[in-house]
C-alpha cells in the first residue's frame, strides 16, 4: 500500500486482489478514503466506490487493424463467448491541425489523444462479431490500439463492467493510398452562341481532393472501340466541377470523361462518359 498523501495533491491507489477475487460469481468491492489529520483525527469516510470482482471474460488474442477507406478495421480472434468488446486507442503523432471555418463560431477541437470505442457483442455464435470499424481517424496519424472483453454485470440494482486483461499493443499507420471516388452526374452541354460545350458534374467532398481532371475523344465507327481518350483540362487539376471546351470543330461528336485526384497524386477512374454533338452550319 502507497504511504499517506497530501490532501492537497491528487493520488491514486492499485490493488492486486488475491485469487479468491478473481474467480466465481461477480460480487462488488467498496472502496473508500479516509482523510486524517497531524493529530490522527478523521474526516470521516468518502464516498464509497464500488469496483466488481469475480471471474473476468478471457483476453483478446490476435488484435490485428487493416487501413481501408473509410477508417481501421480491426480483427481479432474468435470462439470465445459472446461478449462486448472495448477497443481503447492512443493517437501517438500530434493532432492533426485543423481548417479555419469562418462560418463556425466556436473553433473545432482537436482530436483526443485517447479514446475509447464499445463494441457490442455479437448477438448468435454464427454473427461475425470478432471485427469492428473506427470510421473517426484521420488519414496521416499513427495510432496504437489495445483491445479487451467487457462482461456486463448488476450488482445491488446496479450496472458495472467486469473487464478482461487487456490485448498487446498494435501500432497503425494511417496512411492514405486509396484514390478519391468516381466523378458522378457528368452532363455535356452544346452552348451554340459560344460554339462550346460545358461540363459539369457532382462535387466531390473528400477533404483530400486536389480537383478534377477532364478527358476527350473522338467519336468512332465502332461504339465498342477503345476511345483514344486525351487530357484537355491542363497540367493542373481543376478546382471547381466544371468545364468549358471551347476546341471542338462542327460535324462531330465529342466524348468525355472526368476522374478526381487527390493532393497526393492518387486519381481515380475516370466517370461513365457522356458527349454531345457539334452539327453542321
Amino acid at each position: 500500500m502507497k504511504p499517506p498523501s497530501h490532501p492537497a495533491l491528487e493520488a491514486d491507489f492499485t490493488e492486486a486482489l488475491p485469487a479468491s477475487l478473481t474467480a466465481g460469481n461477480p460480487r462488488q468491492l467498496l472502496y473508500l478514503v479516509e482523510l486524517r489529520n497531524k493529530s490522527g483525527r478523521s474526516a470521516g469516510h468518502s464516498n464509497p466506490a464500488i469496483v466488481p470482482a469475480g471471474a473476468v471474460p478471457p483476453p483478446i488474442s490476435q488484435l490485428t487493424a487493416e487501413v481501408r477507406t473509410n477508417g481501421v478495421v480491426l480483427h481479432w480472434s474468435g470462439d470465445e463467448p459472446l461478449t462486448a468488446v472495448r477497443l481503447h486507442r492512443r493517437l501517438l503523432t500530434a493532432p492533426a491541425a485543423k481548417k479555419k471555418d469562418d462560418s463556425k463560431i466556436m473553433p473545432t477541437p482537436s482530436e483526443p489523444v485517447l479514446q475509447n470505442l464499445l463494441i457490442d457483442p455479437p448477438t448468435s455464435a454464427a454473427h461475425e462479431g470478432n471485427q469492428a470499424l473506427d470510421s473517426s481517424v484521420h488519414f496521416g496519424q499513427t495510432y496504437e490500439y489495445t483491445a479487451q472483453r467487457i462482461q456486463p454485470v448488476t450488482l445491488d440494482g446496479k450496472p458495472l463492467e467486469l473487464a478482461g486483461q487487456l490485448s498487446a499493443p498494435i501500432r497503425v499507420e494511417v496512411i492514405d493510398t486509396f484514390p478519391p471516388a468516381v466523378p458522378t452526374g457528368l452532363a455535356a452541354v452544346l452552348v451554340p452562341e459560344e460554339k462550346t460545350i460545358d461540363l459539369s458534374w457532382q462535387p466531390d467532398t473528400e477533404e483530400d481532393l486536389a480537383g478534377y481532371i477532364v478527358y476527350r475523344a473522338g467519336e468512332t465507327e465502332n461504339s465498342n472501340a477503345a476511345a483514344n481518350w486525351t487530357r484537355i483540362s491542363g497540367p493542373q487539376p481543376i478546382p471547381s466541377p466544371a468545364f468549358r471546351d471551347t476546341h471542338i470543330e462542327p460535324g462531330h461528336t465529342w466524348r468525355y470523361a472526368v476522374s478526381a485526384i487527390d493532393l497526393t497524386g492518387h486519381e481515380s477512374r475516370r466517370s461513365i462518359e457522356a458527349q454531345e454533338s457539334v452539327p453542321n452550319p
